[in-house]
């Protein structure tokens, strides 16, 4: 394997073997310490395969419209971070940084059960996936920000020579060279809402870390429910972590 520099980006299939080499360590540790104290039961788990997968459809759903809902309210909450008109600019950032500020888990249960339910306004499900985009965009809103604040303020001014209005700086200029700045955090962070997707079980969704406990329960096991799960989440990270790291090598030039 070629040795990388410190500011090289590993390829796709470096990474890749890298993940399965761990996966294979974290597969060799498990056949070695649990035979001789745990006794595995998957034929009661397999029984159930069909429960696990629509669970797993529904977490996946969950995530890829939470990830589109995320982008744009952030990249939304981002322009009114920066808009000339004061109450829109203290509006979006107040919401930031409440959000940030406050955990996942709290935001679920007071937005379900203390606005969407009292109001019948809709079900469980599409309830905890607004929420869980609209807690996620404050986090991308800073990436933005940030990646934003980055470009020199030559780059505007050079915008304003040319006569470009605010859109057309933004458009041809600001956001074309932030886009490759930002690819590192907002794949960190979509990664992270996959995962942060669990936590909607809370709410009685039956995503694919709901079923497991209810099958683990009803089958009095464990770890043949939580190998699974843990495959199911490295079956769409691992793949949006390779797509992130591919556009970032496609948009590797110098700024």
């Amino acid at each position: 394997m070629a040795r990388l520099k410190p500011t090289d980006t590993p390829t796709g299939r470096q990474t890749a073997l890298w993940t399965l080499l761990w996966l294979a360590l974290a597969a060799l540790v498990l056949w070695i310490v649990f035979p001789s104290t745990y006794r595995w039961h998957w034929d009661a788990f397999w029984q159930y395969k069909n429960l696990f997968f629509r669970g797993f459809l529904t977490m996946l759903g969950i995530s890829l419209v939470a990830m589109v809902l995320s982008v744009l309210v952030g990249f939304s909450l981002m322009l009114g971070g920066r808009a000339p008109w004061i109450p829109l600019r203290v509006a979006a950032t107040g919401y930031v940084t409440l959000m940030r500020g406050t955990p996942l888990l709290v935001v679920l249960l007071l937005g379900y059960y203390g606005v969407v339910s009292p109001l019948n306004l809709c079900s469980a499900l599409v309830a905890g996936t607004a929420l869980l985009a609209l807690f996620e965009a404050a986090y991308l809103a800073e990436i933005f920000r940030g990646a934003l604040e980055s470009i020199s303020a030559s780059q505007r001014e050079a915008a304003r020579a040319v006569g470009f209005n605010l859109i057309q700086t933004y458009r041809f200029v600001l956001i074309p060279q932030a886009v490759r700045r930002t690819l590192p955090g907002v794949a960190g962070e979509l990664v992270s809402l996959v995962k942060s997707s669990s936590l909607l079980s809370v709410l009685g969704i039956e995503e694919v870390t709901q079923v497991t406990r209810l099958l683990n329960s009803r089958n009095y096991t464990a770890l043949e429910g939580f190998i699974p799960l843990a495959l199911a989440y490295l079956a769409v990270t691992l793949p949006l972590t390779w797509w992130a790291n591919r556009l970032e090598r496609r948009f590797a030039y110098e700024t």
